[in-house]
């Protein structure tokens, strides 16, 4: 191809190029300005208009009673008057006045009854020596058929075993206890028990503790030295554990060892209260001698087994 003809086709590409990049820079006119322009949204007042006011009786006179003609609008009865007005604006609606609730006055508190003031303990409920002298025997059972009892006393005497009956009771009816003893110890109770169970296999049995009460403290004697067994100062027996608790809690708080313990007594079940116990009769009279002079408690000497 000729040179000359070369650089015309190059020229124009070049022109068409350019026509092709500058043409719609011409033709396109500015972007257009954004003008800000300030709108008046004032609310224009509310035209003033003229209501009028109409009331409708609601009465029943004795013409509307009758039957209505027919064409004829029918009466109204028995509703509110309907009022027709002009609106108000929310500044002028008016507020329901409620009525104010008033508290009823309270009722004066009643008197309530002061709470009776607990008697002290009788001086027979809380002796030192009630239900001191602890007496064991073996149980034998309640029999609700009086013969079945007197049977098993008879046969135990027969073996040389000091048995003998109670009046009881089993399920509200009348009955008879069976025991037998009484014995200083427990120790020789049980041997009595373990005698009895070769005797008659098939009774049951068991060792039980019942306390008469005591005089005057426990002779040195009552607790040879070839017995099992202490010394303890016994302050009372009371008919509950929470009196009992108490002169437990109050010898204790004075320094001294103190326990409560629970007994069978002839007169029902009682709490005892024991200071101790001592190993030494000796050692047991100076313990009842110091809660003497400490808390102005009198005491009495016991044998503990």
């Amino acid at each position: 191809m000729d040179l000359s003809l070369k650089q015309r086709l190059l020229g124009a590409v070049v022109l068409i190029a350019l026509a092709i990049i500058f043409v719609p820079m011409f033709l396109s006119g500015p972007a257009p300005q954004q003008t800000s322009e300030t709108v008046n949204l004032a609310i224009p007042p509310a035209p003033d208009r003229e209501f009028q006011n109409r009331v409708l009786p609601v009465d029943a006179t004795p013409d509307a009673a009758k039957t209505p003609e027919p064409g004829a609008p029918a009466p109204v009865t028995n509703t509110p008057l309907a009022t027709v007005d002009t609106p108000p604006r929310p500044a002028e609606i008016p507020q329901p006045t409620e009525p104010v609730a008033t508290a009823p006055a309270a009722a004066p508190p009643k008197a309530e009854p002061a709470p009776a003031k607990a008697e002290a303990p009788k001086a027979a409920d809380n002796a030192p020596g009630r239900a001191a002298n602890g007496r064991f025997y073996v149980h034998l059972g309640v029999y609700t058929v009086a013969k079945n009892a007197d049977d098993l006393v008879a046969k135990l005497k027969q073996g040389g075993i000091p048995a003998f009956t109670e009046a009881s009771e089993a399920q509200g009816k009348p009955a008879s206890r069976v025991r037998v003893g009484p014995y200083e110890d427990r120790a020789a109770a049980e041997a009595a028990r373990l005698r009895i169970k070769q005797m008659n296999p098939a009774v049951s049995s068991s060792v039980v503790q019942l306390a008469d009460d005591a005089k005057s403290d426990a002779p040195p004697a009552a607790l040879p030295a070839n017995r099992a067994g202490a010394w303890a100062v016994q302050l009372g027996a009371f008919k509950t554990v929470e009196e009992a608790n108490k002169v437990r809690d109050r010898l204790k708080g004075a320094g001294f060892v103190a326990y409560v313990d629970k007994v069978d007594a002839a007169t029902g079940t009682l709490w005892r209260v024991r200071a101790g116990p001592e190993a030494d009769r000796g050692n047991a009279d100076k313990l009842k001698g110091r809660i003497k002079d400490k808390l102005k408690m009198d005491g009495m000497v016991v044998t503990q087994q």
